[in-house]
């Protein structure tokens, strides 16, 4: 522990080192004077047009299909906005399967590197920004990875802040007697920091800047974690290694692997991402190259070029102040590349880890936040300076969100002409001029049509299944062929259950947004929140009034049957939603469904993380002063 900085027995935060962080401006573009020359990756433009030739030429192949198909009668202002949806859902779906196979390719091809130079030793603080959180879990977070740093090997020094935002005085209390054990329980010299800032203002944004202004000169590069952000030494090391030998990288982001929950929609969490997760990450890492993207945690930031180019304004107004930029971290990794750093996404990194939600409420729930704060993305598309790619994750943001009102249109539209003469919408004779005459969709078409794009839907999914053995996770590690299979189907029907109801959520949160419902950015419901009856009845309301319209619809024939499957997971939203927080491992027949590798055989960072968060859950020390 010798490396790690020494603190005075009396401090709760190192002596100042103040450094400036400028509001950078959104309508002039912006180069640092520090940034190096580097040369673009090689041979990264055959990569996107790998991933997005592909999917675009796809797209436009199912259009025209589409096209020719509804063109037979005429078309009609319905039918092009029919045509409309279709290319506007369809090629996102066809890029995600573009990703993965350039994934595969990717990791195939990718050079194991044995040696390399000893990277230059660089101060690191690792920040851990929190707002009324569960102390215990983020203190025990916090000593599992300091003494796991403390054991390893690295030329680098390490320093570990918590910066609490917390407003509930109970809470707060309660984290300054963790810190107080955090303390007692590690070595003398132990460079481990707590500050609480009484008014949390600008949230999180407000809460890093506010560190970096006032310590962040004494750093080379700082760690972002989250409050349910666990990394191990190794991950640490690595991360800190690769910015040390790349004078280019302004930001390196990892691959946080979801870890932690047992209740049903966890489990589908973390087994998705543990097999399809894979192929996905080396695809965006493929194409994005130096212009990849930040999600705000887990992600390592060179100090100096952080504050010097990532100082985020208000969003535009046109009168006053413009509200805060919620989604931040897409913006800063926007401005770090346009002043001149390169933002890589480094997916190899093994060891990092975060906690999914725990039900679907609270995946909704959290979904809210980020619908609001991705669709401000909109606005700052002009920003000056961007490089191209920034400006695509900034639209991709908001599409991921936008494309639920797409979905929920098109499935209204098939509702309404999916059942040919007896339809909603009549199809009239000539007799009836007025009216054009809508094309049948024939059967034939109906069940082609959905086969295609129900199968590139789950192309990613079982190509990442497909590719378990050539990658370094076996399936072995899922508890052998029979278990992984049976997770697998598990997994892919619930995904389509519950894929409906998240539509119909993700449209609530849009129009949440459009009509002006700011959403409270509370903490998140990290173990799962606990919802009666009544309360899940009534936050799934729209869902269960969709399906039984639709299911009153098909009763009377007037809607097509091949929409059941949609329809039986609208109407089961309520069963569904109570049963995503079922816990499995209570449960005798199902404990081993959906198994990780990290559940079979846990990492022994998530072992020592867990063992220390029983510490925090007993009797501690008395509070010290608050400064």
């Amino acid at each position: 522990m010798d490396r790690l900085t020494p603190f005075p027995s009396s401090a709760h935060m190192p002596p100042p080192s103040p450094m400036a962080h400028p509001v950078q401006s959104l309508s002039r573009a912006h180069r640092d004077s520090r940034a190096p020359g580097w040369a673009p990756l090689r041979h990264i433009w055959w990569r996107r047009a790998a991933a997005f030739l592909p999917a675009i030429a796809t797209t436009g192949g199912l259009g025209m299909a589409f096209a020719d198909w509804l063109s037979s009668g005429g078309m009609w202002w319905l039918e092009w906005v029919l045509l409309a949806l279709v290319v506007v859902t369809f090629f996102w779906i066809a890029l995600a399967v573009g990703t993965a196979t350039l994934g595969l390719a990717c990791y195939l091809t990718r050079k194991r590197v044995t040696a390399h130079i000893p990277p230059a030793p660089m101060r690191v603080a690792l920040l851990v920004p929190i707002y009324n959180e569960d102390p215990a879990e983020v203190f025990g977070n916090a000593c599992a990875m300091v003494m796991a740093l403390g054991n390893a090997k690295t030329a680098h020094q390490f320093d570990l802040f918590i910066l609490s935002d917390t407003q509930d005085s109970a809470i707060a209390m309660a984290e300054q007697r963790a810190f107080a054990t955090l303390r007692a329980a590690l070595p003398p010299g132990a460079g481990v920091w707590y500050r609480r800032r009484v008014q949390n203002t600008e949230r999180k944004v407000g809460n890093i800047s506010q560190w970096l202004e006032n310590w962040g000169a004494a750093y080379t590069a700082m760690v972002v974690l989250d409050a349910d952000s666990l990394m191990s030494a190794e991950a640490l090391i690595r991360l800190s290694d690769e910015m040390a030998v790349d004078p280019s990288a302004g930001l390196i982001q990892s691959a946080p692997l979801v870890v932690g929950s047992d209740t049903l929609f966890g489990r589908m969490q973390q087994f998705s991402a543990s097999v399809y997760g894979t192929l996905l990450s080396e695809g965006l890492a493929g194409w994005t190259g130096a212009e990849g993207n930040y999600w705000g945690h887990n992600a390592i930031l060179r100090t100096r070029a952080f504050a010097d180019c990532a100082g985020l304004p208000r969003m535009p107004a046109l009168l006053g102040k413009g509200n805060l930029i919620l989604s931040h971290d897409f913006v800063e990794a926007g401005l770090l590349r346009r002043a001149g750093w390169a933002v890589r996404f480094i997916p190899s990194i093994c060891g990092s880890y975060e906690e999914p939600p725990a039900t679907l409420i609270d995946y909704a729930l959290r979904d809210r936040r980020w619908c609001h704060g991705n669709l401000q993305h909109l606005s700052l598309l002009g920003t000056r300076g961007l490089h191209a790619v920034s400006r695509f994750h900034l639209l991709h943001g908001a599409i991921s969100y936008l494309l639920s009102p797409a979905w929920f249109g098109l499935l209204v539209i098939w509702a309404l002409l999916g059942n040919g003469p007896d339809s909603v919408i009549t199809y009239f004779s000539a007799e009836n001029p007025l009216y054009p005459i809508w094309p049948e969709m024939s059967r034939v078409s109906s069940v082609l049509i959905l086969i295609f794009m129900y199968g590139m839907l789950l192309a990613p999914k079982l190509m990442g299944a497909a590719a378990l053995g050539l990658t370094d996770v076996r399936i072995a590690r899922f508890g052998g062929g029979p278990r992984f299979v049976l997770s697998l189907v598990v997994e892919i029907a619930l995904s389509i259950l519950f894929a409906p109801i998240m539509m119909v959520q993700q449209l609530v949160a849009v129009l949440r947004t459009a009509i002006g419902i700011r959403p409270t950015w509370s903490p998140q419901a990290r173990k799962g929140g606990a919802y009666g009856p009544a309360t899940v009845l009534k936050f799934h309301a729209i869902e269960t009034l969709s399906g039984a319209l639709l299911g009153i619809g098909m009763l009377a024939g007037l809607v097509s049957l091949w929409l059941l499957p949609i329809t039986i997971s609208l109407l089961a939203a309520v069963p569904l939603s109570m049963m995503s927080g079922v816990r499995l491992g209570s449960r005798r027949g199902l404990r081993h469904v959906m198994s990780t590798p990290e559940m079979l055989d846990t990492p022994p960072i998530l072992k020592l993380a867990r063992s220390h968060r029983m510490l925090f859950r007993a009797p501690v020390q008395p509070p010290i002063a608050a400064e």
